[in-house]
């Protein structure tokens, strides 16, 4: 099984957008019981708390089942539990080498490297804007499942 655990500031917006995309694209293909996806934050900031309403609006308008989600902060543990640890952009990617004391065995990543882009994922929380996010998110998605060969 290969486990991902897709990251952000508060996550509720990109890393459940990240993780209900993702969760479609394998189920698509046939493949939800070789995957565990999931998402964190690096922040307490929203733990608790539910997707963000740009996120559900975006993915119901695309027509991607939401994944019943509750904000959560990344733990050192996850580290170990998890196969890959994708962030948004540099500061999630620091915070989570933070969180994990580290990145020994180079399991975290930023999303779109693996579409060959330095580029961060929009944050929709300050930006407002789902649409150009979403596009970035399913890049990224993209990317990874080629990157996994599937």
């Amino acid at each position: 099984m290969i486990k991902i655990l897709f990251v952000c500031h508060g996550n509720i917006c990109r890393s459940t957008m990240a993780q209900s995309l993702l969760t479609h694209m394998v189920k698509e293909k046939g493949l939800s019981s070789k995957f565990h996806i999931d998402s964190a934050a690096t922040s307490r900031e929203e733990i608790g708390n539910p997707p963000h309403y740009g996120t559900v609006q975006k993915l119901r308008q695309v027509g991607i089942p939401l994944i019943p989600h509750r904000a959560r902060q990344m733990t050192k543990q996850d580290y170990q539990e998890f196969d890959y640890l994708i962030g948004m952009d540099d500061a999630n990617v620091r915070n989570m080498e933070r969180i994990a004391g580290g990145d020994p065995e180079h399991k975290i990543y930023k999303l779109l490297e693996f579409a060959g882009s330095g580029k961060a994922i929009a944050d929709p929380w300050y930006t407002g804007n789902f649409e150009v996010t979403y596009g970035d998110v399913l890049e990224g998605c993209e990317a990874f499942l080629k990157f996994l060969k599937l």
